[in-house]
């Protein structure tokens, strides 16, 4: 792709100064913005990653409680940082992420890489998240591309590429070291974002408000709801489960734990199918073998739960049922536990809304 770049057309001084001052006078109390520790700014873009801010927050301050440094992250068990990650989704990221983090402790003594060719070979470390380590934490003059940035640029710029495209990622990177502020890049790339989140919104941004207002394009020429473009997303494909609340004897609910590969993997669930796959029959056939089961009604859902995924969406019904003790088989992980234990596993959040309302009845 032969690239011309589109900043030359604006007053890229004054779009640096007029950025980077409203962003020191309106930036947002974050807790990452507390200092600018590598290991912070690094947890804070992972789990911003496909997530609001403010449910990010409250996840943050837990996880720096938990594993305030490198090292301490680096040695916790992979249940504990699962449970600590409970609730935000894509739960590889935080897999990645520790993976990432023990061969800082192990290869770079413990120092977050300060260059684009090591940090960028850290596992779950992609082009934006190393440039926002970089330009965040080490003030390098490093491009960080994402949603919010994209948009920005797209606007002021007058970029009508498809931004859902890696090429187009690409171009507005060129364009980025291009505009980055060699003196302040962590400034320059966090005011960009902070932009994005809130003043060029995807719907009725408040151009009057825009401290580069006199450097948009889209601004001049009325285009600012045609930019960015993307294509449309495929629809989720429904899915109707069957989640079973099975009890013993003792009192006892039955969880187990999903494959460590996969979706929502290594998380604890109560057992549950896909009900396309097989008739009530061999479900229950199948609960009483596997699981113990030996009073199940079909006929009697105690709950609903409709929970949305990027590409699926699982319908699920909640099942109540009595089984014999029964212990894990090759392949399997299967735990009895008390219902006042169930907040020390992680699930995924359909599950916990299963805890929440037909254990705990909220």
């Amino acid at each position: 792709m032969e690239l011309t770049l589109r900043c030359t057309d604006i007053d890229i001084n004054a779009f640096r100064n007029d950025l980077i001052t409203w962003f020191y006078q309106n930036q947002r109390d974050l807790p990452w913005r507390e200092n600018r520790d590598p290991y912070r700014v690094w947890v804070s873009e992972i789990m911003l990653q496909q997530t609001r801010v403010d449910t990010v927050i409250p996840y943050f301050t837990n996880f720096m409680r938990e594993f305030p440094d490198l090292q301490s992250f680096a040695n916790a068990p992979e249940d504990k940082i699962l449970k600590a990650w409970e609730g935000l989704g894509y739960y590889s990221r935080v897999r990645n992420l520790q993976t990432a983090v023990r061969e800082v402790v192990t290869e770079y003594a413990g120092k977050v890489p300060d260059t684009r060719q090591e940090i960028s070979t850290l596992k779950g470390v992609g082009p934006y998240t190393a440039g926002a380590i970089l330009s965040i934490a080490y003030n390098k003059p490093e491009p960080a591309v994402d949603g919010n940035v994209m948009r920005v640029l797209a606007r002021v710029l007058l970029i009508d590429e498809d931004i859902g495209k890696a090429k187009t990622r690409k171009m507005f990177e060129s364009e980025l070291y291009e505009l980055i502020d060699p003196d302040d890049p962590s400034a320059f790339n966090q005011g960009l974002m902070e932009l994005g989140a809130l003043v060029c919104t995807p719907t009725s941004p408040g151009c009057l408000l825009c401290p580069v207002q006199t450097q948009c394009g889209a601004y001049f020429e009325g285009k600012q709801a045609e930019l960015p473009v993307k294509a449309k997303k495929k629809k989720a494909v429904p899915k109707n489960m069957a989640a079973f609340l099975i009890r013993n004897d003792h009192d006892e609910v039955l969880i187990e734990k999903r494959p460590e590969k996969g979706l929502l993997a290594g998380l604890w669930q109560f057992p549950n199918f896909e009900l396309g796959e097989y008739s009530f029959t061999e479900l229950e056939q199948g609960l009483a073998t596997h699981y113990g089961v030996r009073d199940y009604n079909h006929n009697e859902a105690i709950q609903k739960i409709e929970h949305v995924f990027s590409h699926i969406i699982w319908n699920i019904q909640v099942f109540e049922g009595k089984a014999d003790t029964v212990e894990s088989t090759e392949g399997t992980v299967l735990k009895w536990v008390k219902e006042e234990d169930l907040e020390q596993y992680a699930f995924p959040v359909s599950h916990q809304k299963i805890i929440t309302h037909s254990i705990r009845g909220d």
